[in-house]
This record gives structure tokens, C-alpha cells and sequence, in this order.
């Protein structure tokens, strides 16, 4: 299925923010009374003790973890969902980009550049610089793309991207531009996708089991072309067209190879060019209203190399008589001021959705209108 889906505006929402008075500052409370939802729902504040906010992850116990990016810390905060949660704790410093957290059996694990870091039983050791274990050390170490964002599969293998190390460019080694498959007891790696040139979000389709992952295109185009992807992967070792084609048949203007685009996996999704979609979760709950029940919910950081900003919200994918893409979450970009930009998407047990903001360093939870 390929289709380049529309581009819709929510008009007219209303927005109940339910501020934690000892987290929210009246500066950051007014911005954010500028996001805007659909009115089934209301927004809280829930940290904006995180700087540099990341991918998350939650403990069994209820702990949420959050990486970072230029700052090098890794934050838990206990009883996050709770109505007195605990103070956010730099559980990690001064690694290399460890932007991507994961839990799993109780273990963190945090991937920084080139290694992937293991916080054995976490929950029971949440203090300053936690101690760990390295999984590998020996994933490529080029910072261009080098942030990573990663998940356990539904077969128990750790899945982490690595972006090709340039804007465009081909490289001798097979593991750039690539979704690698990890197996976490010695770090050994396999490449499960390739053609990626940038994916810092996926998730399993909560049905068929297959991956979908977003993946940034190209810069220095233009302001419309390539598009950004939603893809799937239906089978070990695909290959999504990097540095070739973008989206199903737009070939690149550097490469004269005569690639042929049928020769590569086509997206399924196709979002405005340098939207930056990240981080991105499929709703598996009930506690949404029956349209985003197994709808996909996706995060866009917004762009940089556009001559008029887009993205800065969070947008969802419903699946209904027919897909439809929209905004969920906007407000973070006023004209061309942006104050924050979503970086990932959460479902926790209760069935709301967090959100990360990297540039606002904050914490949101949507929650269904009761």
C-alpha cells in the first residue's frame, strides 16, 4: 500500500492543562497553554525536569527512563504516573549521545554512540551514575546520525538503527544506514533493514508483528521533496532505497546509477518533507476513544532545512474504512518561533500517551476526557 496522505489542521480545540504545581514554572505554563488537541482530551505537564528529553521508557514498577542527546545524562523519575512522583535523578552522565533507552526484564539499556550500556535490575538502583555493564563497544562512532533510539522485538533481540554518517553518501560498511538486529547477551549484530537513512522511531504492529519505522529523508532538495517515510518490514534484510530512491520512485540527482525504484521496499506513509518524524508507537489500549484504538501515533521534530517551518507536533495515523493521517498534538511552533519539539510517543499501562520535548526538556501525559 502507498499513499501520500494529506495534510490536515485541527481548528477550534480546546485544552485542559493540568499543571503540577511543583514542577511548572508560569513561564513554561504558558507556552504550553498554547497546544491544542482534539477535545476528547486533556494535557498535563508531567515534568519539565528533563532536559534534552529523548526516548522513554517505563519500568514495571513505574519508573520512567529518559535519554538525552548533547547532554549525556540518562533521568529516571519513580512513580512518574503517580500523583507524588519522584524527583528526576541523572541515574547516568557524561555518556556520548545516550539518546536511546530501553527496559527489559527489568534491565536498562541505553545505547551512546557506539556502545549499548546495561543497568542490571534498575528500579532497585535508582541513584546518581548508576552502575552498568557494556553490552558493545563496537558499534560505528560517527556522530552525524550517530543519535540512536531502540526496542526490544517481539523474538527478544534489541533493534538499533544506525544513520548514514553524512547527508547522502554510500559506505563500505554495511551497518550505516541500516536497522541492525543486536542479540543482548554479547552484542553481536546482524542488519535487519537496509536503505535507512535516518530512523530514530519504530514499533511493531501490535497484529501482524511486522516493524514500521520512520525514516528522515534527505536534506538540501528543497522545501518539499523527499518526503519523510512511514515503512514496513516484511522480511529480513529488505532494502529501502538509501541513497538510490527516496519515498517509492523519486531518484537522487548525485547518484547516476540507473537504480530501478521497484528494486526497493516502497513506504506506506509518505509525510511532508522535513517534518523529522521520530519517535512513533501503535495505541494498544482501550482508554482512547474507539478511532485511535490501533491507531499510530508518530512524534515530528520539525525541520531545519526548510525555508517555513513544519512539523513541531505530534500527528496520528488512524485505520478505519480508510487511513487517515492528521495532527493530534500542535502548538509547539508559533509562526516561526518554536519553543518546543516533540521527540517520542508512550503508551503506558493505564492507556495514556506521553510525549517527549527535547528543546523545552519537558514531559507530557494526553489522557481520554472521562
Amino acid at each position: 500500500m502507498h499513499l501520500v496522505s494529506p495534510h490536515y489542521r485541527l481548528t477550534g480545540l480546546l485544552l485542559a492543562l493540568q499543571l503540577t504545581a511543583s514542577i511548572s514554572s508560569p513561564v513554561f505554563a504558558a507556552e504550553a497553554d498554547q497546544l491544542t488537541l482534539p477535545d476528547e482530551f486533556s494535557l498535563r505537564i508531567l515534568s519539565e525536569e528533563t532536559p534534552g528529553a529523548r526516548q522513554m521508557a517505563l519500568g514495571s514498577n513505574g519508573t520512567l527512563f529518559v535519554g538525552t542527546w548533547r547532554e549525556g545524562n540518562v533521568y529516571a523519575m519513580a512513580n512518574a504516573l503517580t500523583a507524588t512522583p519522584g524527583k528526576v535523578v541523572s541515574i547516568a552522565t557524561g555518556l556520548t549521545m545516550p539518546s536511546g533507552v530501553t527496559v527489559n526484564q527489568g534491565d536498562l539499556y541505553v545505547a551512546a554512540l557506539d556502545r549499548v550500556l546495561r543497568f542490571a535490575d534498575i528500579e532497585s538502583n535508582l541513584i546518581h551514575d548508576a552502575p552498568f555493564t557494556v553490552v558493545t563497544a563496537t558499534l560505528p562512532d560517527k556522530r552525524h546520525h550517530g543519535w540512536k533510539y531502540i526496542k526490544f522485538g517481539p523474538d527478544g533481540q534489541l533493534y538499533v538503527p544506525v544513520g548514514a554518517p553524512c547527508n547522502l553518501c554510500e559506505s563500505d560498511d554495511e551497518r550505516f544506514a541500516s536497522i541492525l538486529r543486536m542479540n543482548p547477551d554479547d552484542g553481536t549484530t546482524t542488519v535487519y533493514a537496509h536503505g535507512v537513512r535516518n530512523s530514530v522511531g519504530f514499533a511493531w504492529h501490535p497484529r501482524t508483528g511486522q516493524m514500521w519505522f520512520s525514516d528522515n529523508g534527505r536534506d538540501l532538495m528543497g522545501d518539499d521533496v523527499p518526503p519523510e517515510e512511514i515503512n514496513i518490514v516484511t522480511q529480513p534484510g529488505e532494502h529501502f532505497g538509501y541513497p538510490y530512491v527516496h519515498a517509492a520512485d523519486l531518484l537522487d540527482p548525485e547518484f547516476e546509477t540507473g537504480a530501478d525504484p521497484d528494486s526497493y521496499a516502497d513506504p506506506v506513509f509518505e509525510i511532508q518533507a522535513h517534518s523529522a518524524a521520530l519517535g512513533m508507537t501503535f495505541y494498544t489500549h482501550d482508554a482512547f476513544p474507539p478511532p485511535y484504538r490501533g491507531a499510530l501515533f508518530i512524534a515530528e521534530h520539525g525541520s531545519w532545512n526548510r525555508s517555513s517551518k513544519v512539523g513541531y507536533r505530534v500527528s496520528v495515523i488512524t485505520f478505519g474504512a480508510e487511513s487517515r493521517y492528521q495532527p493530534f498534538v500542535e502548538g509547539w511552533l508559533q509562526g516561526e518561533r518554536d519553543w518546543g519539539r516533540p521527540n517520542d510517543v508512550l503508551v503506558t499501562p493505564a492507556g495514556s500517551l506521553l510525549i517527549s520535548d527535547d528543546k523545552a526538556g519537558a514531559i507530557y501525559e494526553v489522557r481520554p476526557r472521562n
